[in-house]
């Protein structure tokens, strides 16, 4: 994706883009109207080949990065492999889980602690 390079105010633009602002948000912040943002932003799609905002801000973090658009297959896979390895005890964190019990009359909640000692068995469990 070879890009046309963009004013210094079409880059200012872009980048605010990128970091999700809305046109609004861009006028209210260059003392603009949203009428210029628009005409702006046609030009920026324009030039980044660009149809999207979220290719835009994809386009926007890779440039300023230096991150290569042609990434081999392999090389993907690997990256999201990567990812997903370091997301994965985040995402199964269950060191602490609140249960909710019924009974006949009642219903409560329960958390259940595990605790750190050698026993992976052991559970302690807190009324709240």
């Amino acid at each position: 994706m070879e890009a046309k390079s963009l004013t210094k105010r079409e880059a200012e633009i872009a980048e605010l883009f990128a970091w999700g602002a809305s046109k609004k948000d861009i006028a209210e912040r260059l003392f603009i109207s949203e009428r210029t943002v628009e005409n702006h932003a046609r030009n920026i799609y324009e030039k980044t080949g660009c149809s999207k905002v979220n290719e835009l801000a994809a386009w926007w973090f890779c440039t300023k990065f230096h991150i290569s658009f042609d990434l081999s297959p392999l090389k993907r896979k690997v990256i999201a492999t990567t990812l997903v390895a370091l997301l994965m005890p985040q995402i199964f964190n269950f060191d602490n889980v609140a249960i909710r019990v019924r009974t006949r009359n009642t219903c409560r909640t329960v958390r259940v602690i595990r605790s750190r000692r050698k026993f992976e068995d052991d559970f302690a469990t807190v009324e709240f």
